[in-house]
């Protein structure tokens, strides 16, 4: 493949990877499937009863690793039979969101009635209002994610089929999205009751923010506070991730000889260092820009 073709569909990749990214950690927030849905849980037994959307079919990584395969595998069928890519990739995304619609709503039903003891009511109008929304950036995320696998499995000829691929993708956009948009959903939205930075002391477990900016809160409150940053930077860094894993074989093609694969390996190191470095000099940058941590304050303090 020429260079210049291959860059072509590496920055198509990467534009689809990145709308996957902000739509799943979106995805994520609307029914609180992510890291800080432990606290979502955990509110009704402290008696913090919520009207927030508690589904959590699994971790991101496995439950979205589930919907991409099954729309990969739904999209692999349909072309085999002589169905249009384009078809068949649409129709794998909504089979995919279908599906996961089915286990978002039983998740929820099932978590809220095991908490009536805690008085935890079951609200259908949050069944109602939550769900479209759900199945809505599961369709975005599962469509983006076969749009990638499909290109990278026929244009770039992988060796992997497109369920494989999607599954794979699946994984990786769940992993980003539980480590890189949950620490916004978490930190800064449901827990904005407490002092930024203090950390989560076990007084508060479960003392969840329940009151939205008009009336109380719920998921569709949390996706538009993260859909600011938190789905962003979660998409960028899915995004990146795709193009940058891509770019290096597509500039140093691997095919033309060991010489230029070794050179490809040397090129992902390369930029995998770069990226470590870049990272902390952001973060000594920040600390010094806003002041040392209380621990840092109070050592000095001792020392002094």
């Amino acid at each position: 493949m020429e260079p210049l073709t291959g860059m072509g569909v590496l920055a198509l990749m990467g534009a689809a990877a990145t709308i996957a990214g902000a739509s799943e950690d979106l995805e994520s927030d609307v029914g609180s499937q992510s890291n800080p849905n432990s606290q979502v849980q955990l509110a009704p037994q402290m008696m913090y009863p919520h009207r927030i959307h508690s589904k959590a079919v699994s971790g991101e990584p496995p439950s979205n690793a589930l919907i991409c395969a099954v729309g990969g595998t739904t999209a692999s069928v349909l072309i085999s039979t002589g169905a249009s890519a384009a078809l068949a990739l649409v129709i794998g995304a909504i089979v995919a969101a279908a599906i996961h619609g089915t286990y978002s709503t039983t998740a929820y039903m099932g978590r809220s009635a095991s908490q009536k003891r805690f008085k935890q009511p079951v609200y259908l109008d949050v069944i109602r209002s939550h769900l479209p929304v759900i199945m809505g950036y599961a369709f975005i995320t599962t469509f983006c994610i076969l749009v990638v696998s499909y290109l990278m499995a026929t244009v770039l000829a992988h060796p992997f089929p497109l369920p494989l691929l999607a599954f794979i993708w699946g994984i990786t956009v769940g992993a980003i999205g539980s480590s890189t948009g949950d620490v916004h959903y978490g930190a800064e939205r449901q827990f904005q009751n407490v002092e930024y930075g203090s950390g989560l002391n076990a007084a508060n477990s479960g003392n969840i923010v329940r009151k939205a900016e008009s009336g109380l809160r719920n998921g569709i409150d949390n996706s538009w506070f993260c859909a600011k940053f938190g789905g962003p930077v979660t998409g960028l860094a899915f995004g990146m991730t795709v193009f940058l894993s891509g770019w290096v074989t597509a500039v140093f093609d691997p095919s033309r000889g060991d010489a230029i694969g070794w050179v490809s390996v040397l090129a992902g190191v390369i930029i995998v260092l770069i990226l470590i470095l870049w990272n902390r000099n952001m973060e000594v940058a920040a600390r010094a820009a806003y002041g040392t941590y209380k621990e840092d304050e109070a050592e000095a303090e001792v020392a002094a």
